[in-house]
């Protein structure tokens, strides 16, 4: 971990504390605006899948040493999750943050997850690069195949790979 990420995670980190903590005092969808609120517990639920997918994904097809954390992967792993988002677990923090925002409706939860928000998005920018010096072309034909965070065009490009397969099969 370098300078940039130590300063990144010191500013989304505790704004993501911040809001947090204004949840359990503020939950009671201080605005009012109850759609808003279910959206919010909708991202909560995607970004618990998009959250805990990728632990199962790394461990299964990463190549993670035994013994090691999930995150020590030695192989790319490009399917499952992987073949909709590459940073599904960014995805799942960037929608988490979304969703406090969305259910509490605090200006200060709001104030601090445009804040964590910004600098959480930051910080997976820092991501790719790091990820090509460890998996080199391979990643970098991954990156031009599958999207960042977009997960709704990641679906549709993972849709129309497998039409383009079964119609190549018949």
């Amino acid at each position: 971990m370098d300078r940039k990420d130590l300063v990144l995670a010191s500013i989304y980190s505790p704004m993501m504390v911040l809001q947090l903590v204004l949840y359990f005092f503020f939950y009671q969808n201080h605005l009012g605006l109850d759609f808003m609120m279910y959206i919010g517990w909708f991202l909560w639920v995607l970004s618990i899948i998009f959250g805990f997918l990728p632990v199962y994904q790394f461990r299964k097809k990463g190549g993670v040493p035994k013994g090691s954390s999930y995150i020590h992967t030695t192989e790319l792993v490009d399917t499952g999750v992987y073949s909709i988002v590459r940073h599904p677990q960014y995805l799942a923090g960037l929608l988490i943050i979304l969703a406090l925002m969305l259910t509490t409706q605090h200006w200060l939860s709001v104030t601090a997850g445009v804040v964590a928000f910004v600098a959480f998005y930051i910080d997976t920018l820092v991501a790719d690069p790091r990820l090509v010096e460890k998996f080199g072309e391979e990643y970098r034909e991954y990156m031009n195949r599958v999207p960042r965070m977009n997960f709704m065009l990641g679906i549709v490009r993972r849709l129309r790979q497998r039409a383009r397969r079964e119609e190549e099969q018949r």
